[in-house]
């Protein structure tokens, strides 16, 4: 999914999960195939270097401000992608 299919008004959970899942594909060099989305992200190698710029990356993409410890959290992407709609929705 391009950022520009991401706007503001335009944030369902389908778009921020699939976005979602293939950022941490990008991060972790494997296909958005192999991304499931209730195993901790810490399982794909993502540690804290990874955890900063996946949540500028969330900043910028989708203009939501997260902090980084966010990611120990809400450790999923099925949990991310619940956390993150609910925070555009507000």
């Amino acid at each position: 999914m391009s950022d520009a299919e991401l706007t503001a008004t335009s944030l369902t959970a389908e778009k921020i999960q699939s976005w979602l899942v293939e950022r941490v594909a990008h991060y972790a060099m494997i296909p958005a195939e192999e991304i499931e989305f209730d195993v901790p992200l810490a399982n794909y190698g993502l540690d804290s270097v990874y955890a900063f710029a996946l949540c500028g990356d969330i900043e910028d993409t989708l203009g939501l401000l997260v902090e980084p410890i966010l990611l120990w959290d809400v450790d999923t992407v099925a949990a991310l992608t619940t956390h993150l709609t609910e925070m555009a929705a507000a």
